[in-house]
C-alpha cells in the first residue's frame, strides 16, 4: 500500500480527528497512487496516523479511519450498522408514519464522500469521491446485508456528483434490484420521489424538522412556498390548517410533482394553488401583504468560493423582497444550503435585507439540517444548511 508522508507539523489537524489531508500538507509519497486508491498517512517522523482514499485536488486524502485496518466489506458493514443504529435511536426506523431518512451523511457518519438516502425499500446512493465510486458495489451489497430484507434495491446516482476531471464514466442506474414505486412516507405524509431524474436523491430529507415547524406556525395563515420543488413545505402547511398555500417553482416538472403530492395527501383541496414561474418575478408581481407566512428555500446560490460574493448579494436581494412584501405580523422562514456561505455570513445578508426594509424584525428560531444529517464534531464544515424563522412587524 502506498504511504503518504506529511510535512513536519502538518499532523495537528489529524490529531484533532479532522477527516481531510490537504495537498499542501503532503511532503512525499512512496509511489503514484491512482485516484480513489486507499493509502496510509504517516507523520514526518514515520508514525501512522490515518488511512483513507487518495484524490487529486486540494483535498489529497479523505480519511476513513484513524486506526490501521483493512478497508473491506467488514469495515463498510460496521460503519453502516453504526449509522443505522443512530437513526433508530432517533426513531427514524421504518414505521407506518415514516420510511424515509438519510442513512449516511459523508463525514458526519465517518464515510467521507458517501451519501445514502432510504426511501422505503430503496436506497439511493451518491458518491462524491472516486474512492467511494470504486467501492459502490461493495457498499450496495453491505446496505442489503445491514437492512436484513427491509431494503432490496440500491439505485446509484453519481453522474453529476463525482469530480468532473476524474473521468470515471459513471452512469446512474440500479446496482441491485429495481423499484419503480417511488412513494415515500415522512411524518405520515406521502411524497412521490423521482430518484432517477429528480434533484439530489429525489427529495430534500434534510428539511424534515423544519417542515414540521412550518406546520406548527401555519394555522390560519396565508402561506407562500417559494422554490417549492416537490411541495414538502406546502404539504406540511396544508396539514397545519393554513388558510391557503401557494407553491412556486420555475420548474414545471417540480410543480407537477407538487400538485400530485398535494392531491395524494389532501385530495382536491381548493386551498392550494401552484405557479410555474421565476421566483423573483413572482415576488415582484405579488401584492404587499398578500401572504403572512413566506418560505424561502432556494437552491445553492454558491457551489464554490469564487461565487461567494454574488451569492450573498442574491440572498440579500431575495430576503429584501420578502421583507418588503410580507404582511404585518408575518413569519418568514429563510434558508441557505450553500456550504461556502457560513451561518454568520448568511445572517448578515438577512440582517442587511431587514435593515433595507426598515421593518421591525425578530428572530424566533435558528434552524439547521435534520438530525439524520449529523455534523461530525471534528468537521464543522459539515454544517451546510442554515435557516432563520423571523417575525416581521
Amino acid at each position: 500500500m502506498i504511504k503518504v508522508f506529511l510535512r513536519k507539523g502538518k499532523e495537528a489537524s489529524l490529531e484533532r480527528f479532522h477527516p481531510w489531508v490537504f495537498s499542501g500538507a503532503v511532503a512525499k509519497m512512496t509511489g503514484e497512487p491512482e485516484e480513489g486508491e486507499v493509502v496510509e498517512v504517516y507523520t514526518a517522523s514515520g508514525e501512522f496516523i490515518a488511512i483513507g482514499h487518495y484524490q487529486i485536488g486540494s483535498i489529497a486524502v479523505r480519511v476513513l479511519s484513524f486506526e490501521k485496518r483493512a478497508i473491506d466489506k467488514a469495515f463498510i458493514v460496521e460503519r453502516l450498522t453504526a449509522a443505522y443504529n443512530m437513526r433508530k435511536a432517533m426513531n427514524l426506523d421504518f414505521s407506518e408514519r415514516n420510511n424515509t431518512f438519510r442513512l449516511v451523511h459523508g463525514e458526519g457518519d465517518f464515510l467521507p464522500g458517501l451519501i445514502i438516502d432510504i426511501y422505503g425499500s430503496t436506497a439511493v446512493m451518491q458518491a462524491h469521491s472516486v474512492g467511494m465510486h470504486l467501492m459502490r458495489n461493495l457498499i450496495a451489497e453491505s446496505v442489503i446485508e445491514v437492512f436484513e430484507g427491509k431494503v432490496n434495491c440500491v439505485f446509484y446516482k453519481s453522474e453529476t456528483t463525482l469530480p468532473y476531471k476524474a473521468d470515471t464514466g459513471a452512469e446512474d442506474g440500479y446496482l441491485i434490484g429495481e423499484d419503480k414505486v417511488a412513494l415515500a412516507t415522512e411524518n405520515g405524509l406521502k411524497f412521490l420521489i423521482d430518484w432517477e431524474k429528480g434533484q439530489k436523491t429525489g427529495f430534500f430529507i434534510d428539511q424534515r424538522e423544519n417542515r414540521a415547524l412550518v406546520e406548527r406556525y401555519a394555522h390560519g395563515r396565508k402561506v407562500l412556498n417559494m422554490f417549492c420543488y416537490t411541495g414538502g413545505f406546502s404539504c406540511y402547511a396544508m396539514r397545519g390548517d393554513a388558510k391557503l398555500v401557494h407553491s412556486v417553482d420555475s420548474s414545471a416538472k417540480a410543480i407537477a410533482l407538487t400538485d400530485k403530492n398535494i392531491e395524494n395527501n389532501f385530495g382536491a383541496d381548493s386551498r392550494h394553488k401552484s405557479f410555474a414561474v421565476d421566483a423573483f418575478k413572482f415576488l415582484d408581481d405579488m401584492k404587499q401583504g398578500e401572504y403572512d407566512l413566506i418560505i424561502l428555500d432556494p437552491p445553492a446560490f454558491a457551489k464554490h468560493r469564487d461565487a461567494l460574493h454574488n451569492a450573498l448579494q442574491g440572498y440579500k436581494r431575495l430576503n429584501a423582497k420578502a421583507f418588503e412584501k410580507i404582511a404585518k405580523g408575518g413569519i418568514l422562514f429563510t434558508f441557505s444550503c450553500s456550504q461556502v456561505v457560513d451561518k454568520e455570513q448568511f445572517r448578515l445578508a438577512v440582517f442587511s435585507a431587514a435593515a433595507m426594509s426598515r421593518r421591525k424584525v425578530r428572530i424566533l428560531n435558528f434552524l439547521t439540517q435534520g438530525a439524520d444529517h449529523p455534523i461530525n464534531i471534528y468537521h464543522p464544515e459539515g454544517e451546510y444548511l442554515k435557516g432563520l424563522v423571523l417575525y416581521v412587524e
